[in-house]
């Protein structure tokens, strides 16, 4: 009997991005920076012949990265400009800084389109009114490998992600909120309660969430 499950016809297959693999040196230093960044450690296990295995999660990502001893024979540091996406670039940065990360100051590239290799065209500054996708800061792990904040607050057509993830209980609980006192107003503009709520706020937070036109 297959394990494939039934699809719709011509719904594609998918392919997430599961996990990155970090070329490090030291895999305890590695593994204490990116703890300190408040990243989630998913595992942390050895056979005992010199190969370990650590893989830790950004908060909200549904990627991870992997390090550790015999996992690739890539040059340790050698990993350029993996993206991490945030809503809010200067809070991302201030996070950042008071974790006692060397990031730079937000820049944006003179092209307008996406970031130049290295340093080359950096603009000092946000975009201009920080337009999405457009405003950047960078760091690096204590090994060298290359990190660039961009910041995303309503995504192109097409490229919403397709999951609906909260934090942690105060986040989905400021959500809800949210959703109440949109709906609040809903009731107030039709006149009339809404006995069908829960799938109203579902839509509400779902849309929020992907950066959407939210339901009046």
């Amino acid at each position: 009997m297959s394990h494939v499950s039934e699809r719709p016809a011509g719904q594609p297959l998918e392919y997430k991005l599961e996990v990155v693999v970090l070329p490090v040196a030291h895999v305890d230093r590695a593994k204490a920076f990116y703890s300190s960044l408040g990243w989630r450690e998913d595992a942390d296990f050895s056979t005992g012949d010199g190969f370990r295995v650590a893989q830790l999660t950004p908060p909200g990502s549904e990627a991870s990265v992997i390090f550790g001893t015999g996992v690739t024979a890539a040059q340790p540091g050698s990993v350029e400009d993996l993206q991490l996406t945030v809503f809010d670039i200067d809070a991302a940065r201030a996070d950042l800084v008071s974790r006692g990360v060397d990031v730079s100051e937000v820049w944006h590239d003179e092209g307008g389109v996406f970031h130049h290799a290295g340093t080359t065209a950096r603009v000092p500054g946000p975009a201009p009114e920080h337009a999405d996708y457009g405003s950047y800061a960078s760091f690096r792990d204590p090994d060298g490998n290359g990190w660039i904040l961009q910041e995303v607050q309503v995504r192109l057509p097409g490229r919403v992600a397709v999951t609906t993830r909260y934090t942690g209980a105060d986040d989905l609980a400021d959500a809800l909120r949210r959703a109440a006192t949109a709906h609040g107003e809903h009731e107030a503009r039709t006149g009339q309660e809404d006995p069908d709520w829960p799938a109203w706020y579902a839509d509400y937070m779902v849309r929020e969430r992907a950066g959407q036109e939210l339901p009046v």
